[in-house]
């Protein structure tokens, strides 16, 4: 009898293993942006090679709105098996320093796997614009408060601290022009309808090297390689800088075994050299976590940086 019993015990786990570690069910990569943003083209940039390593179906699939917190609530409140995964950004610790309350926590509803990129914003305009450098937006919204707007992917979004940012920096007021991500703040800005555009590199980067955008700083401390030519916000607005991140996480609850076998697929694939050129094309350094620990501690570092951000912009609590 205790033979049989512990064959079976030894049969249930089996099974629970299997189906943990390896099964047909596709893979749900979300990511909280409209298509073409930084975030889907990101995703969509990695997901075949984790289906290759993985030997599951990665799909790409958008939640959006609110920041990407949509994406992250509904993410933190699915089942932990290693079939559900989101590509944060930047964003996620931007809300949890801006919200007063989020419906899930934004650290501990999450098992973390491996920031994926690094990477500064660009701050442009039109070709049209009457801005030729930051001065004169800097200048314009002193006159005329309120009257400069600029664009972000949503409220609470890195864009939108990084609008807010250099706005108090440079004391000023301006306006914001919130998106639910995609190609929508890109339009407008090219179309006129809005003066100025804080977003990645991603977005910005082909309407840069036609000339249809006029790229008039980067947000990162020193010149930044990826964008040749582009003096940092810093030169015009001292120890400005806004640097952000996308990263794989999945929520709280996976097994040990899954989410190492999720973090050596997610290395592999971010070591591969077409993989680092695709992402690097994006905007972003390929900066990938040794270990889920380091890339909760580096999330949770960014949270507290984002909190001293608001606090010292005197940025409202949504």
């Amino acid at each position: 009898m205790l033979i049989k019993t512990f064959l079976f015990s030894a049969f249930i786990a089996g099974s629970v293993c299997a189906q943990t570690s390896s099964s047909d069910k596709p893979i749900t990569l979300v990511q909280g942006f409209g298509a073409g943003g930084n975030s889907d083209t990101i995703a969509r940039i990695i997901a075949p090679g984790l289906s290759k390593e993985l030997g599951q179906q990665v799909i790409v699939d958008a939640k959006t709105g609110a920041g990407g917190n949509i994406a992250s609530a509904a993410v933190a409140k699915s089942a932990p098996d290693g079939n559900t995964l989101i590509l944060m950004t930047g964003g996620h610790a931007v809300s949890a320093a801006l919200y007063k309350q989020l419906n899930f926590n934004p650290i501990e509803d999450f098992d973390w796997i491996s920031i994926v990129t690094q990477f500064p914003f660009a701050v442009s305009v039109s070709e049209e614009s009457k801005f030729k450098t930051l001065a004169d937006v800097i200048k314009a919204a002193r006159v005329m408060p309120d009257s400069i707007s600029y664009t972000s992917v949503g409220i609470g979004s890195t864009q939108h601290l990084s609008g807010e940012l250099f706005a108090s920096m440079a004391g000023v007021k301006m306006m914001h022009v919130p998106y639910k991500g995609g190609a929508g703040p890109l339009q407008d800005v090219l179309g006129g309808r809005v003066d100025v555009m804080f977003d990645s590199i991603t977005v910005t980067k082909t309407q840069m090297e036609t000339g249809k955008l006029r790229a008039l700083g980067v947000t990162s401390l020193k010149p930044y390689k990826l964008l040749p030519g582009v003096s940092p916000v810093a030169d015009a607005i001292p120890a400005y800088e806004v640097t952000s991140w996308t990263g794989l996480a999945a929520p709280k609850g996976m097994s040990p075994e899954v989410l190492k076998r999720l973090h050596v697929a997610v290395i592999k694939v971010l070591s591969d050299p077409e993989v680092i050129a695709k992402l690097e094309n994006t905007g972003g350094l390929v900066t990938p976590s040794s270990s889920s620990p380091q890339m909760k501690q580096y999330v949770t570092d960014q949270i507290t940086k984002w909190k001293r951000v608001v606090a010292m912009a005197n940025i409202s609590k949504q």
